[in-house]
This record gives structure tokens, C-alpha cells and sequence, in this order.
């Protein structure tokens, strides 16, 4: 009589209620689960390890405490869950760990855990454990004001940073980057010297090629090993925090890529990415799409979103490429994809991924955000589910990008011929709620650094980018630069080294960097900028029409119309001393910014220009008001 095997009794960390939760992708902290943490089983202390993996035949965590040997810990299955799980004693933090797992096929490799927290500097692969659960945050403050306000109706300017090539140390040893706890001090000094409110980081999650700047993930649960271990990424978000400073992170639920040891047929088959290579597979890029029809995905990357809100207490997410998965046409040709069951080129799924994801965050965020960059014209992206809305706290507004750089590299004779694309985008600006990026997307691939974008003679350069950015800070709608963009850098973004930080110290470089400073200030300081965003009662042009001088004018007004802003901006290099600009009633109107002067600091020395009564613009007062070439101006007024 055959002797019937004794089934494995489970260890009793992940309950059925767990597995539910899972099943349908509703498991907010499976991270707790899944992955590698220190535990106490059986008065024993160790490492308990559980990795989802239901199409393989046989999984074991190996490592160099078993000799990275396939044999040595078996995993047991947890019924029909797909959950394999061990418990290796006398483990402790530190070790280095892969999944070996045994195909249906009799194919055996090793794998790194999609949950683990800490990975091996590249170009090593292995997963490592680790515990932040220790980490002593002092950011109470921050937190605890951070639900209270509403960031559609709160100042945000966005520095936007790629941690590794911002400053570099002149040393070959680990490609010279800065550590989190060195980049923490003086990156938060920069950013409160310049008076950006917010850092946006690229690429945080673990990633094995530095060229693909952290958009192709291996490690979405650990913050990258280039800079240092997890609680010294917490300490950088701490510091920031403790500085006044906001910390967004770059997200990528879009797509991962091939490499052996990831997410790809991560246990023998398709098991993250769709089946079907017509929708799981992006031909562009090379890499693989998630399957978001699949709960246990769906709640990889929904938890993931939270861990590094909850875990890591960051103010953010900026989601990227959008677009590639609401388009199952995205990138495409035709033969190339599959229509959703009702004949379209809508991903179905990956609507109900954004819903579910944004209704999460709002709900458990405790007032973090979540951006999209989505290029196309999709609509209600930034509006409530319940509204058949998507759900995002904002979206990038690529169309206004894609219009102000058009304009901005025009010869000046030719912007008159163009001056709808600087006025296009107030005709949509309510449609969502927007930022204004001038992200790095824009200064690499041969598309030129910003300030070698702009026309004319080397001082010139500097000029446009002055009056550029002073629309850019007046246009409703918050505010993104990415780094270098704001002292002139002149060669493309090049992740491989720093910044020419050198350049802040010569006079037209340094110039352009006070100005923008001096900007960034009169945004915070002004409710006007960035209180009424998306209200056409926060905005009203003064004159939109005078394309023939390439000249705006327009006001901004805060919700109790004190402290009103007069917006002025020649887009030419020919002064116009008689220049008259209308504006809405009487009374004193003060410069507190121009082209020459930048900020006047001392307010008993700005220039004090009286409304007359004398239409112009379509107004029924006006001031005289000197414009240089590219001259600028910003005057305060109440009303």
C-alpha cells in the first residue's frame, strides 16, 4: 500500500485572509507579506521568505548561506495560492538571496524578489535583506500638516533632479555619486536658496542600467543601491521634509524589462506580463507591459505606490507613460495589437488600474499625490472615478511644452507669425488640473539644453530664457524644471556626469540663475500664482492680440483679489519705451520684477506707476510702462 506524503503544515505568517486579499488585488501592505523579513518562528530567529509563483513546479531561496544551492531550502506552497514560503534560521540582515525556481518545462534559474527591499550595486543582481522598520523619523510636523492642504490650491514648484548626475565626486569609485545622506544637505539648500517647493526624483527604484535612468525596473520595493542602503534614503526624505521641501517620486507601472533575473516569465511564463505579446510586450522599448486583468499584479504595484508613501513618507508619485497604458494601439502598427472586447484601442484594465490606484491613494495617502504624465488629449484624467474621471491629483501638461518651445526657438521676426501657440493653452488650462514641465525628456536626444534652444547671440540666449520662464511663472498652473535649466546649462543632460556647476560662477550663467531664483520667490510668496489654477477667475488676459510686437500682458488674481498681479512680456529684442499697458482700475501699481532689476528687494525702492484714466487694451485705466528688449515686468497691485 503507497505511503501517502504528510502535506507540509504552513508557518502560519500568511493567513487565508491574506491569500484573499491578495486574490483580489485588494492586499494594501502585502509587502509585510511577501519578500524577506526578520522574524521570530518557534522561538527561533531567522529570515521568513514567501514569493508568488503559481505556473512553477518547485521554488528554494538560496544564497551564500547555503551555497547558492537549489537543493538546500525548499519552499513549501501554500495551497493553491501560488505563495511559496520558507523560514531560514539564524539569518540575519544583510544576506544576499535569490529564488531558484523549477519551471513547468523542467527549466530551473535564479530570480530576485519582485518584494525585496535592498538589492546588490550593479552590476550584481542578488537581492539583500533588510529592515527599515528601525528608522527614526522626526518629520511629525510635516506629516501631520501635509493632509490639510489642498495642493491644487497650494504653491508647487518642482526641481526636478536625476540624483546621480547632479553633482558627482571627482573619484571613479562607485561612478562618484553622491550618497543620500550627502546629496540630503546640500540639495536642500539649493532648493531653499533657489525657492523651489518640491524635489521631484528620477529613477529611485532599483534598476540595472544607468542609461535607462531608473525607467526600467527590477527592484520596485528598493530604492537603488547607487546611493546608499533604504534608511539612508529615508534620512534624505526626512532632512527634506524637516527643511520645508516636498519629495515626488518617479513611478513606472508601464512597463519592465527583460532582464534574467526580474519580473520577466518571472516562473517560467508569463506571469506579470499580459500572455499575449500583441499587448504584453511594447516594440519601441523592448520591454514587457504589466497584466492588470490579474489581481495579484494589480496589488504588486497599488501596494508598491503605498509602501513608498507609508514606508517612505513621500509626498508624490509622478506616474510615468501614461499614455502607453491607456492605448493598447500605443507604439503599435497595425497586426501589432489586440482591441479591447468592444472593438476599441482602450486597455479596459488599465483604466480600472488608475481608478482603483488613485482611489487608494486618496484614501490611505494621507494627502500625498499621484501626477500623470499623459500626453494625449484623454479626457477627465485629473477628475474624480465617480465622474468617470481617472482620478490624478494632476497631469503634465505636455501640449503647453510641446507649444511654448516651438514658440520659444523661433527667430523673434517669426514669433508674430506664431503668437497662438503662447495664448493656446489658456483655451484648455481648466480642462485639468495642470503643471507646467520643462522636464529632462526635453534636453537629451539631440533636442539641445534649454538655454541652446533659444535664438540669436550667446546673451541673447539668456534674455529669452528670462522673459520665457516669467510667462511660464505667470501662465495658470504649477511649475516643473528640471535641473541645469535654471543656471543655463549649456551641453544636453548626460546621466554619466555632473552638472557644469561652474558656469553659476561666470556673469550671464549666474545672472540667469538669480533671475529664476528671484521668480521662484515671487511665486511662493503670491497666492495669486497658485491659488486658483484652474478658475478663470484666478486669470485674465490684459491683451492676448498684439502678435505684430510679440508682447503679452495678463493678471493673475488671488480668491480675495489682494495682492493682484500685472504680467508684462516682450518677446522681442526691440525695446519699446512708449509702451501703455491697460489695466482693470485706478491706483498705484509697484514693479516688484523685471528684466534689468530682477526681484526689487527693498520695497521702498521699487518704482510706483499711478493708473491713469485712459483706456487701452480694452481697459479703462493704463500705466506708462518702458519695455526693454525682451523686457519683463511683474507690478503688484489690490484689486
Amino acid at each position: 500500500m503507497a505511503v501517502r506524503k504528510k502535506k507540509p503544515k504552513d508557518l502560519g505568517v500568511i493567513s487565508d485572509v491574506d491569500r484573499y486579499l491578495f486574490g483580489n488585488g485588494t492586499h494594501y501592505e502585502i509587502y509585510e507579506k511577501l519578500g524577506a523579513h526578520p522574524m521570530t518562528i518557534k522561538g527561533k530567529k531567522g529570515i521568513y521568505f514567501a514569493v508568488w509563483a503559481p505556473h512553477a513546479q518547485a521554488v528554494s531561496v538560496v544564497g551564500d548561506f547555503n551555497n547558492w544551492d537549489a537543493k538546500a531550502t525548499p519552499m513549501t506552497v501554500l495551497d493553491t495560492s501560488g505563495i511559496y514560503e520558507a523560514f531560514v534560521p539564524d539569518l540575519g540582515i544583510g544576506a544576499l538571496y535569490k529564488y531558484s525556481i523549477k519551471a513547468a518545462d523542467g527549466r530551473e534559474f535564479l530570480k530576485s524578489d519582485p518584494y525585496a527591499q535592498y538589492a546588490e550595486f550593479r552590476p550584481g543582481t542578488a537581492s539583500i535583506v533588510y529592515d527599515t522598520s528601525g528608522f527614526a523619523w522626526s518629520d511629525d510636523a510635516w506629516m501631520s500638516k501635509r493632509p490639510t492642504i489642498n495642493p491644487r490650491e497650494a504653491a508647487m514648484s518642482i526641481y526636478e533632479v536625476h540624483l546621480g548626475s547632479w553633482r558627482k565626486h571627482d573619484t571613479e569609485e562607485r561612478a562618484g555619486y553622491y550618497t543620500y545622506k550627502e546629496a540630503a544637505k546640500e540639495l536642500a539648500d539649493y532648493v531653499k536658496k533657489m525657492g523651489y517647493t518640491h524635489v521631484e526624483l528620477m529613477g529611485i527604484a532599483e534598476h540595472p542600467f544607468d542609461g535607462s535612468w531608473g525607467y526600467q525596473v527590477t527592484g520596485y520595493y528598493a530604492p537603488t543601491s547607487r546611493y546608499g542602503k533604504p534608511d539612508e534614503f529615508m534620512y534624505f526624505i526626512n532632512y527634506l521634509h524637516k527643511k520645508g521641501i516636498g519629495v515626488i517620486l518617479d513611478w513606472v507601472p508601464a512597463h519592465f524589462p527583460r532582464d534574467a533575473h526580474g519580473l520577466a516569465d518571472f516562473d517560467g511564463q508569463p506571469l506579470y506580463e499580459y500572455a499575449d505579446s500583441r499587448k504584453g510586450e511594447h516594440p519601441d522599448w523592448g520591454t514587457k507591459v504589466f497584466d492588470y486583468e490579474k489581481h495579484e499584479v494589480s496589488n504588486f504595484l497599488i501596494a508598491n505606490a503605498l509602501y513608498w508613501i507609508k514606508k517612505f513618507h513621500v509626498d508624490g508619485l509622478r506616474v510615468d507613460a501614461v499614455a502607453s497604458m491607456l492605448y493598447l494601439d500605443y507604439g503599435r502598427k497595425d497586426g501589432q495589437w489586440v482591441a479591447n472586447k468592444y472593438g476599441g484601442n482602450q486597455n479596459l484594465e488599465a483604466i480600472e488600474f488608475f481608478k482603483h490606484l488613485n482611489s487608494s491613494i486618496r484614501d490611505r495617502g494621507n494627502g500625498a499625490m499621484i501626477i500623470a504624465e499623459e500626453s494625449t488629449a484623454w479626457p477627465k484624467v485629473t477628475h474624480d472615478p465617480a465622474e468617470d474621471g481617472l482620478g490624478f491629483t494632476f497631469k503634465w501638461n505636455m501640449g503647453w511644452m510641446h507649444d511654448f518651445l516651438e514658440y520659444m526657438k523661433l527667430d523673434p521676426y517669426f514669433r508674430k507669425y506664431n503668437h497662438n501657440k503662447m495664448t493656446f493653452g489658456l483655451t484648455y488650462f481648466n480642462s485639468e488640473n495642470f503643471i507646467l514641465v520643462l522636464s529632462h525628456d526635453e534636453v537629451v536626444h539631440l533636442k539641445c539644453s534649454m538655454l541652446n534652444k533659444m535664438p540669436g547671440y550667446f546673451s541673447d540666449k539668456f534674455d529669452n530664457l528670462k522673459v520665457g520662464y516669467t510667462y511660464m511663472i505667470g501662465h495658470p498652473g504649477k511649475k516643473l524644471l528640471f535641473m541645469g535649466q535654471d543656471f543655463g546649462q549649456l551641453h544636453e543632460w548626460d546621466e554619466k556626469v555632473s552638472l557644469d556647476w561652474y558656469l553659476t560662477e561666470e556673469p550671464l550663467h549666474q545672472g540667469l540663475q538669480d533671475y529664476v531664483r528671484d521668480l521662484l520667490h515671487v511665486y511662493k510668496k503670491y497666492p495669486s500664482l497658485w491659488e486658483a489654477d484652474d478658475d478663470w477667475n484666478g486669470f485674465n488676459w490684459i491683451n492676448a492680440n498684439d502678435g505684430d510686437r510679440s508682447i503679452f500682458s495678463f493678471v493673475r488674481y488671488a480668491r480675495n483679489h489682494k495682492q493682484s498681479l500685472v504680467f508684462v512680456c516682450n518677446f522681442t529684442p526691440i525695446a519699446r519705451d512708449d509702451y501703455r499697458v491697460g489695466v482693470p482700475k485706478k491706483g498705484n501699481y509697484t514693479l516688484i520684477l523685471d528684466n534689468k532689476q530682477g526681484l526689487y528687494k527693498a520695497p521702498n525702492k521699487a518704482p510706483i506707476l499711478k493708473a491713469v484714466k485712459q483706456e487701452c487694451d480694452g481697459q479703462p485705466y493704463s500705466v506708462a510702462l518702458p519695455l526693454s528688449a525682451y523686457g519683463t515686468a511683474i507690478l503688484r497691485f489690490n484689486g
